[in-house]
């Protein structure tokens, strides 16, 4: 697995924090299984860091046994949730499933911007000029996500258009229990900071601002997500929050973020 100067304290460790669904952190970077017992298949929510497919594989066999890959959801195309998802293909040719507006940076016709790393104090922010930002092509495996809002595979999910760290940002929520997978939409360490992202100090933040492409609309964002009164916050940054009502502290947030 490729390892780079940011890695956390959570790293490697795997958890269920919601009925059926599993979150591996990897580095700096969650990503989720969404897992159906009776069937043994396993959907999986982003692709996390470069290198990390036979980890992402090896967790997954050492918590479910024996499964079957069914798709891959992406709730953006970052270089830190699609690190792994060329080597996932070679080794299962799933479909992979995408808001249509993040299809550029993941068919090779679009780069994500530069890097701002004005935008929030932090080594992190200092060091994100370095970041990929380029986009890959898996124009063979990857499909729009369909436009009901319904989710191939996983009955009673929904996805949300939730843009603003990129423009084809999307979270996925589940009514039943009010799970939600918030992506990159909102954080729960500030991602900013090496300090904070290496302890995995768990805190209440907006999306990696760095990488953030318009914040009024990611502040729009986190008011959408806020009126799902979410009981479970599984972010692609930082530790789950979970057994609470986050509506009033995700509304606090949209209206913190940066006005830039």
């Amino acid at each position: 697995m490729m390892k780079m100067p940011l890695t956390s304290v959570k790293s490697g460790v795997m958890e269920e924090y919601a009925n059926g669904v599993y979150g591996l952190t990897i580095q700096i970077v969650n990503v989720y299984f969404i897992f159906n017992r009776d069937s043994r298949e396993v959907v999986l929510i982003d692709a996390g860091m470069p290198k990390s497919a036979s980890f992402i594989l090896d967790e997954a066999e050492r918590q479910f046994g024996d499964f079957k890959l069914k798709a891959i959801v992406l709730t953006h195309g970052h270089f830190d949730h699609v690190g792994a998802l060329r080597e996932l293909l070679d080794t299962s040719s799933v479909p992979v499933f995408a808001h249509p507006k993040e299809l550029p940076y993941l068919t090779n016709k679009s780069d994500y911007p530069p890097a701002k790393p004005q935008i929030k104090d932090g080594l992190v922010a200092k060091l994100s000029p370095l970041f990929p930002r380029h986009s890959i092509d898996i124009s063979a495996n990857v499909k729009p996500l369909p436009e009901d809002g319904s989710v191939p595979f996983l009955n009673g999910w929904k996805w949300l258009e939730t843009p603003g760290h990129t423009p084809g940002h999307i979270s996925l929520f589940r009514q039943s229990d009010r799970t939600l997978i918030a992506g990159d939409a909102v954080t729960t360490v500030e991602q900013e900071s090496l300090f904070e992202v290496v302890i995995q100090k768990q805190e209440l933040n907006g999306p990696p601002a760095y990488f953030t492409m318009d914040f009024m609309e990611a502040a729009d964002s986190i008011r959408k997500l806020a009126e799902l009164q979410p009981a479970s916050l599984l972010t692609g940054h930082g530790v789950p929050m979970t057994g609470a009502n986050f509506s009033q502290e995700l509304f606090d947030l949209s209206n913190r973020l940066p006005v830039s």
